[in-house]
Parts: C-alpha cells; sequence; structure tokens
C-alpha cells in the first residue's frame, strides 16, 4: 500500500485535494471559503499539472512548442481563467493517469528480459587437476571438459564425449520431445538432462552459446521495435496553434472592422472560444476508449500490454506461428493402433502400457491415458534402453515396446504398414513376435483449424509456421490446418531470419509462440504473442499480447476488439471535433454563451465516455451473447464467438 502511494502521489494528492475543494466550495459555507476552494483547487493542479508544464517547458526549449504537454497546459489554463477550476484539474488529472498506464506498460517490457537471463545457469562443474569443480560458466574455457547431472541445465554448447544422452532442448528448438545424443554429437546450452551424468567438452565461451545468442537477439529486438507515436501528439501540433491563434484574433481583428469595439467583449468570446477548443473530450475519451478496449481482452483472457497493439492487431497481415504448444497441445496421443498377427488392438495397448506404467517420459504416459481404465498385466524385470524403448516380462511373456533400433537389437522383424504420415511409431512385440505398432501424434488443438480460417475473415492474408520439429512432421501439421507455408527443423537463430525478413514492407507483421525460444522473434514482431497458459515466463513477458488460455481462436478475437475499439476512439474523435467546431463558430459571432461552451467542453466529454464504455460491455457481457447456444457446445463459444462480431 505504501509502495502504491508512493508511486502515484501525485495523483492521489490532487485527487484529495480536488474532492476537498468541490465540498468547501458547493457543500459548506463559511467566511474565506472562498480562499480556502481555490487554495486547494491551486494544490491539486500543481500536483499533477506541475510535471506537465515542466514536460512542456522542455519541450519548448527543445524547439517543440505545440507538443502534447503544452496542449493539456493550455487548455487547464484556460479553464481555470474561465473558473472552470474543477475541469481544469480533472483533464489534468485524467491525462496524469493515462500517463500512468502508459508509462508502466513501458517499464514493464523493458524489464521483460530479465527472465530469459535467469535461463541461464550460474553454475558448472568443470574437470581441473582430476578433480570436479563448480564455476561461473564464464570462467570455463573452450577445450574444458565440464560434467552436467540429470534434470541439470547444460550451461555451454559442447561435444559429448560420453556414449549417448538423452536431452530436452525445447528451450531452444522447441521440439516437443526429448531427443538423444550420441558420442560426438554437440549439445546446446540451455538443454536439460534427463537421465544420466554426462561429459561434454566446451566449443564455445558464454557470450557465445546458443542460449546467450537468443538473450542477444532479444534486446536487439527491443531496440529496433520503436514505439508508436500516440495520436494526441500529432493532433496537437496542428490543433492547438490553430485555436490559440484563432482564439488571438477573434480578441483583436474586430478592432478593424466593427464600430464598436469594446475590448472586454471579444476578450470574453475568446475565453469562451478557448474553453470550448478544450479537448476534454478526446483527452478523456481515447485512452478510455484503448483502455476498454484492453480492459475488454482481458476479461476474455487476452493480456494486451498497451493501447499499440490494438493498433497493430487490427491491421496485422502476416502472421507467424510456432507449432509445438500453439497450434498443438504439445502432450502427446495415440492416434492408431494396428495389430499384426492375431493379439486385438486392446491386448497390445495393454501389454505395452503394463510396461510403460512406470514411465515418466511423454510417449508412456500418452500409451497409459490411451488405455481408458483397461486392467494391465503384471510386469517384472522391467529394462529401460535409452533412445530406443523398454523391455521385460509382462504375463509372463518377453515384451518388447520401442523403435526400431530396439527390435534391430533383440532381432525381431518390423512388419511394414501401409502409413504415410510422420508421425512417432511405437512397435510392440511379444514373445519375439512383432505384434502391432502404435501410431503417437501430438495433438491439433481443438480450434486451431478454425482460428486459421478466422484469421484469415479478418484480413490477415499470410500465415506461416516456422517450427523447431522435423520438416516431415511441420509439413503435416501445415497441410491439415491449411497454412500459407510450413518451415521444420529451425533454430530461433532461422526462425528470426525468417521473420527479419518479412519486417519492414509496409505491412504489419505478427508471431506467436510460447517457449523460451520464440522470445527473440516474438519481441522483433511488429506485435508478438505468446501462449501464457504453457508458454515460458521469458516468452510471456517479452510479448506484446499474451492469450492466456492458450487458445488461437482468440487471436481473431482480439482483431474483433482492435477492431470495434478502433470504430469507438475515432467516433468520439468525430463527435467531439464536430460539436466543437459548431459551438466554436456560434461563439465568434456571439451566439454560444457559457452554457453552450460547457456542453461543448463536459457533456461531449460525458457523451464520449459512455460510447468508449460501450467496449467493455460488447466484449463482457458472455452470457447475453451465448444464450443461445446449447449447454454441449461450451468448447465451442469461444470460437463461435468471432461470427457475433463480424458486424462489429
Amino acid at each position: 500500500m505504501i509502495a502504491f502511494i508512493k508511486k502515484y502521489k501525485e495523483a492521489i494528492i490532487s485527487a484529495v485535494t480536488l474532492v476537498a475543494a468541490l465540498i468547501v466550495e458547493y457543500v459548506v459555507s463559511f467566511e474565506g471559503s472562498h480562499y480556502v476552494y481555490l487554495s486547494l483547487y491551486g494544490i491539486s493542479y500543481i500536483a499533477v499539472g506541475g510535471p506537465v508544464w515542466i514536460k512542456a517547458i522542455k519541450f519548448i526549449r527543445s524547439g517543440t512548442l505545440f507538443s502534447e504537454f503544452f496542449l493539456m497546459g493550455i487548455a487547464t489554463v484556460g479553464a481555470f481563467a474561465l473558473g472552470e477550476y474543477a475541469e481544469g484539474v480533472a483533464v489534468m488529472l485524467f491525462y496524469m493517469v493515462g500517463e500512468y498506464a502508459q508509462h508502466g506498460a513501458v517499464h514493464k517490457a523493458r524489464n521483460s528480459i530479465k527472465k530469459l537471463i535467469d535461463q541461464q545457469p550460474d553454475i558448472a562443474i568443470v574437470e581441473r587437476h582430476g578433480e570436479s569443480v563448480e564455476v561461473h560458466p564464464s570462467k570455463i574455457q573452450i577445450g574444458e571438459v565440464i560434467i552436467v547431472k540429470p534434470g541439470g541445465k547444460v550451461p555451454l554448447d559442447g561435444i559429448l564425449l560420453s556414449k549417448k544422452a538423452s536431452v530436452n532442448a525445447a528451450a531452444l528448438t522447441g521440439e516437443s520431445k526429448p531427443v538423444q545424443r550420441y558420442e560426438g554429437e554437440e549439445v546446446w546450452a540451455g538443454s536439460i538432462n534427463e537421465t544420466v551424468p554426462i561429459k561434454m567438452e566446451v566449443i564455445s565461451s558464454y557470450k557465445d552459446s546458443k542460449l546467450a545468442n537468443i538473450l542477444n537477439m532479444v534486446q536487439e529486438a527491443t531496440q529496433r521495435k520503436a514505439p508508436t507515436q500516440r495520436f494526441m501528439t500529432k493532433f496537437a501540433r496542428v490543433y492547438t496553434p490553430v485555436v490559440v491563434w484563432l482564439a488571438v484574433a477573434l480578441t483583436f481583428l474586430p478592432y478593424f472592422f466593427v464600430d464598436e469595439y469594446v475590448f472586454q467583449d471579444w476578450f470574453y468570446k475568446a475565453l469562451i472560444f478557448l474553453v470550448v477548443s478544450c479537448p476534454c473530450g478526446l483527452v478523456i475519451s481515447i485512452p478510455l476508449g484503448y483502455f476498454g478496449g484492453i480492459g475488454a481482452a482481458s476479461q476474455n483472457g487476452i493480456l494486451l500490454k498497451g493501447s499499440d497493439y490494438l493498433d497493430q492487431l487490427r491491421k496485422m497481415k502476416t502472421l507467424f506461428m510456432d507449432k509445438t504448444g500453439t497450434l498443438t497441445e504439445g502432450t502427446f496421443e495415440v492416434r492408431q493402433v494396428i495389430a499384426h498377427n492375431g493379439l486385438s488392438e486392446d491386448e497390445i495397448i495393454a501389454y505395452a502400457a503394463s510396461l510403460e506404467k512406470h514411465s515418466t517420459h511423454p510417449i508412456g504416459k500418452a500409451i497409459l491415458e490411451f488405455k481408458n481404465g483397461k486392467e494391465l498385466y503384471e510386469s517384472e524385470q522391467q529394462e529401460e534402453i535409452s533412445g530406443k524403448g523398454l523391455k521385460g516380462l509382462v504375463a509372463q511373456r518377453r515384451v518388447l515396446v520401442g523403435n526400431q533400433e530396439l527390435f534391430k537389437s533383440n532381432q525381431v522383424a518390423i512388419q511394414s504398414i501401409d502409413y504415410s504420415n510422420p508421425d512417432t511409431l511405437v512397435h510392440v512385440a511379444v514373445d519375439g513376435e512383432h505384434e502391432g505398432t502404435i501410431i503417437i501424434a501430438d495433438k491439433i488443438k481443438e480450434d486451431s483449424r478454425h482460428a486459421i480460417s478466422l484469421l484469415r475473415a479478418k484480413g490477415v492474408e499470410r500465415l506461416v509456421m516456422l517450427s523447431g520439429d522435423n520438416e516431415q512432421v511441420a509439413t503435416s501439421v501445415g497441410k491439415q490446418l491449411n497454412l500459407d507455408e510450413t518451415y521444420g527443423g529451425l533454430l530461433p537463430d532461422e526462425k528470426y531470419k525468417y521473420l527479419e525478413q518479412a519486417l519492414g514492407k509496409g505491412k504489419v507483421v505478427g508471431f506467436v509462440g510460447d517457449g523460451v525460444n520464440d522470445a527473440p522473434v516474438i519481441t522483433l514482431a511488429d506485435v508478438g504473442i505468446a501462449m501464457g497458459g504453457i508458454g515460458s515466463d521469458a516468452t510471456v513477458e517479452t510479448a506484446d499480447v499474451v492469450i492466456q488460455t492458450d487458445q488461437p481462436s482468440k487471436i481473431p478475437l482480439a482483431i474483433d476488439i482492435a477492431t470495434f475499439t478502433h470504430r469507438i476512439v475515432w467516433q468520439n474523435i468525430a463527435l467531439a471535433m464536430g460539436i466543437k467546431i459548431l459551438v466554436m463558430s456560434m461563439a465568434a459571432f456571439g451566439i454560444a454563451t457559457m452554457w453552450e461552451a460547457i456542453f461543448a467542453d463536459v457533456g461531449v466529454a460525458l457523451i464520449a465516455i459512455g460510447n468508449a464504455i460501450r467496449i467493455q460491455r460488447r466484449f463482457s457481457d458472455n452470457q447475453s451473447i451465448f444464450s443461445f447456444f446449447k449447454p454441449s457446445d461450451k468448447q465451442n463459444k469461444t470460437e463461435s464467438y468471432s461470427h457475433l462480431c463480424e458486424t462489429c
């Protein structure tokens, strides 16, 4: 609480003293109350207006007179000149709150790299003079031998000296399962050693490792992503000087054209003109519109880290996508069981699951889940052959469960099958005979196909998948989802290059992923999207948009919200400017009074605020929107929702 007060002390002081001033002016009455509420209004204004005027003066010194800060300052001074103290303070207070939100998003984005830095191991075990010594990886030289314990992160790139190793390289490649590495093959920093202790010869320094390169790319991409220039800054460059000089002209030019010129009368008209021109409606409704869009998105499981990304989503024409965890579940499932020599499919699964019942491997878990409650056999003498599979006795019968290498080493012939998809094949042998083949694949998310069709309907012209999985698996998934292009077997720097080539061609480019390996490309993209439920901390922190439910269909929903928000914001701009121009014209001819001026300022602001509130109401009232769905359709509500928003 203390930290909150300290961080937002200017706005808190301003709000408290503003309320006190209003009470003294309109509720209580005592001798000298006029001086009290004027002092309170002054304190309230200085608390939030002081920092704005300081910035305006800095801009003026640098040669920029009509900045958004000067726009705020002159508008509120005009309100004070006419005695509209509460209005002048409120405008500056709302503006300050908007600035807090913008600065908070930028600050969070700039500190997001810390999570990625934490992925780098702090300790490495190196062999020196016949002893194992723990040192920081940066202290290890190329050519030295390091030891990585089971479950430990590989601290540096190296050549495997042990006979074999099972490593999880998901942090670098995004592959959906552990991979086998054999003596003489390269193992990258950031991988996790899954089984037995291994030895490696270091081939790259700490600063040149694969993981360090990912960090460097994130930092470079952050620097290259220029912030979007806010609309109000551009608008102020034209609007502010025009209305200021028109007010000056309205004060003095009539001297040359009217018979009886009275300075006080024309100065009063000019002050009314300035009050009308005060962009309160815009100042309040534009950020409120964007914040409404951000709030509506968050209520639907979509986290936006700034209003700029609403505009980027609306204009996105190219979307690059990771595969595992983004378009697919990132978990394995049994797709098909093929029987060869008389055993039933249920018996094949029962034998395999009985041998896998103590396995922690993702493929073993998939087989166990597929047994669907079937009773397992007793198993004994179970032996795991790393990189090949399992063997043991199941119901007193010799059972093998694994790949071709396992069958070859045990001299069991594999029967050919008619299956062309590039999925994982797990063979099952009983008493030396190949009895069946279990086909296992990563499951495509339920709404991925529909999400792709919705993205095309929302104007995304090019859909590309960049995957760390092998080319065949990536191509198969790409065809099933009807993507425009598919590239497999990619390392993070290769994904980075593909995205880099697509940037700077006049079209907004997005990327959606979930792994640490996706952090550089997510940061480089015009709009980076992360799957937040299963995504790594580094990826979530560096992303511009986070899909908290991991549903691809949330991306077209986010585009719907962005489009509707854009429409509301421009409705408010047209409404505010139209009425202001009308009333300013009336003021110039002496038709408008202070009542019209107040309506053109405060009234329009309230109307604009009410219009902006429509955004959250439109997208947050899920009960009314989905009322015509049957209870069994719950899983399809998010997918079908985008159809409802076509008319937004």
